[in-house]
């Protein structure tokens, strides 16, 4: 009963951490219904700077269509150049890219009157395609892919059509801009009060990734044997991660206690002294990513070796450590 138990947990510790995204998200929602959206930061769009921080802005390569009122010679299906600018009939070349469709229909308005087409026109601007101007996210999420810019597009908004972290998420999400420039990490805090203080505006082209967790695995002896997920802040130890494993059942061989761990040159297998770590009499040990700690039984004399060890991981829980 202990295993299936201990995946429950596991499962409880996922959710919440997921709950904590939701709260966000309609935290940040409401917030914004209370106050003026801020300032958008300019994120360049193929050197083209939005100027909304709402609307979804035209960029090169994208399909518009164009409509002149009364004026059905004006009106055109047409896209946009690699240097930003749409051809229209009697004007020439108008410059489009970095516009909103409203701000677009406003640049070709001005141009049919300065050049005298037409004294009073009425122009509409609808974009059948915007190319590039997804959000793409990868990593640990449920559902990894490319989600529209269209509507609310902040970090948790992505993150839900995303279907959320996966049990093996990290607490680090990095934002990458087009074309490489400025890209920011965002670390989502324990604290759900503080996730609107994460929530950042996305803009179309951006990519996300959230990072894959580093995991300790403890094996063995121990009340929830399985994989432990390791914060980003790191400085973990052997002794903290065996007491969020709930520490050595009375069955255990605690003097047998080994660590295997990673190297270039393949498994280094290192001595644990837990039961002196335990009293407190020798100092703690750090622990890495895909270390592995088993705690052998007392009951068996053949105490599982490295190939053995290796084929459980992959059916081991995971949890999250609290602290």
């Amino acid at each position: 009963m202990q295993p299936a138990l201990g995946s429950w947990l596991g499962l409880l510790r996922l959710a919440a951490l997921n709950i904590a995204v939701i709260v966000g998200i309609l935290f940040s929602t409401v917030i914004a219904q209370e106050r003026p959206a801020a300032p958008e930061p300019d994120n360049a769009r193929s050197g083209f700077a939005p100027k909304s921080a709402s609307a979804p802005v035209i960029g090169p390569g994208d399909e518009i269509e164009v409509t002149v009122y009364d004026a059905p010679d004006l009106s055109r299906h047409t896209q946009v150049s690699a240097d930003g600018n749409i051809s229209m009939p009697l004007v020439g070349y108008v410059r489009v890219a970095g516009l909103s469709s409203n701000e677009a229909g406003e640049a070709i308005k001005t141009q049919l009157r300065q050049n005298k087409v037409v004294n009073n026109p009425q122009v509409s601007v609808y974009v059948k395609e915007y190319t590039n101007s997804g959000i793409s996210v990868a990593g640990e999420v449920a559902k990894p892919g490319v989600y529209s810019a269209l509507g609310p597009h902040r970090l948790f908004d992505i993150l839900q059509a995303a279907g959320g972290l996966t049990e093996r998420a990290a607490s680090t999400i990095t934002i990458s801009h087009r074309g490489g420039e400025n890209s920011i990490t965002v670390e989502l805090p324990k604290d759900p009060g503080e996730l609107s203080r994460v929530n950042v505006e996305l803009s179309p082209g951006d990519t996300m990734v959230v990072t894959k967790a580093g995991i300790v695995y403890v094996l063995g002896e121990v009340s929830k044997p399985g994989g432990y997920v390791l914060n980003s802040t790191g400085g973990l130890t052997l002794l903290r991660v065996v007491a969020a494993a709930g520490g050595p059942t009375h069955a255990a061989a605690v003097g047998g206690t080994k660590m295997l761990r990673r190297t270039p040159n393949g498994l280094q297998e290192l001595p644990v002294p837990l039961k002196d770590l335990l009293r407190a009499k020798v100092a703690d040990i750090p622990v890495q990513a895909d270390d592995i700690i088993y705690v052998p039984s007392s009951r068996i004399k053949t105490a599982l070796n490295a190939s053995a060890l290796l084929t459980t991981l992959g059916t081991s829980a995971l949890y999250r450590i609290p602290f």
